[in-house]
């Protein structure tokens, strides 16, 4: 069968190593591809991203990786670089302050959308908006409602598991108020650990993220209801853990575990 999906890694961990160092790491890790941190201090940087990102993108094609995506912002500079480079998606999150009334940042954040609309267009590069559990996008509803406006060609969502399940959110119920505007869909894990003691006053309870198997979003359940819905494209593995000292071995088992859930559920299709 035709592939479907090509599965790649956020590089952020990696930022000290040459492109071809880079290449071959994400390579002795099982993936094809990656989304790039298009952030100072990287292998490409903002400053000159429209020279040195497709300088990029040409070093990680020789070794038969590719730029997926970068996480950036939308200064048009991005977007030329993006084209330039070949680069199809930008990923872009939205917070808040709590102090602030919810309503009116998402009013800030529909007006930044549509400043950054006449770009997508003119470059051909699309925005992923991606859903955070905390303060701002917290959800895959205010996700759905922020983008359902707006062209899924030129802005969509990148549901996030790992966010989702934070979130509280049935994975197939998030899949379902999402499909339309799914650009990219995000896998990594995590659940809900008490950080004091139960003498405490009030419980404490901060992030944990794990491995794909062990937190609270099944991405069996969510990879069941994404080949129900017909999505295929970019899988992209964050590779964040609370555990950092294991980055590179928690990735490499989770690019295995996505893999096998997606030979099991869709038949086979995986790069």
């Amino acid at each position: 069968m035709d592939k479907r999906f090509i599965i790649t890694v956020f590089t952020k961990y990696w930022k000290t190593l040459s492109p071809g160092e880079l290449a071959d790491k994400v390579a002795s890790l099982g993936f094809k591809g990656v989304e790039f941190p298009l952030r100072d201090g990287y292998q490409a940087e903002p400053a000159d991203a429209e020279r040195s990102l497709p300088r990029l993108a040409r070093e990680l094609n020789g070794s038969g990786i590719k730029i997926m995506s970068v996480a950036s912002t939308t200064d048009e500079h991005i977007f030329a670089a993006c084209a330039a480079a070949g680069v199809p998606l930008i990923r872009i999150m939205f917070g808040n302050k709590l102090n602030r009334d919810y309503f009116e940042a998402e009013a800030e954040m529909k007006r930044t959308i549509e400043g950054f609309l006449p770009l997508c267009e003119k470059y051909g590069v699309k925005v992923g908006v991606q859903q955070h559990c905390g303060p701002g996008v917290n959800n895959t509803m205010e996700m759905y409602r922020l983008l359902e406006n707006y062209d899924a060609n030129l802005v969509g969502g990148i549901w996030d598991a790992g966010h989702s399940g934070l979130a509280g959110e049935e994975p197939e119920q998030a899949i379902d108020i999402i499909k339309s505007k799914l650009a990219i869909v995000n896998f990594k894990n995590a659940f809900y650990r008490r950080v004091n003691g139960p003498e405490a006053a009030e419980g404490v309870f901060r992030w944990y993220f794990t491995t794909g198997s062990q937190g609270v979003c099944s991405w069996r359940r969510a990879l069941t209801r994404l080949r129900d819905v017909g999505y295929s494209g970019n899988v992209c593995l964050t590779a964040e853990y609370s555990d950092g000292d294991n980055t590179e071995s928690y990735a490499a088992e989770d690019c295995a575990y996505v893999k096998q859930l997606i030979e099991g559920i869709y038949g086979g299709g995986c790069y």
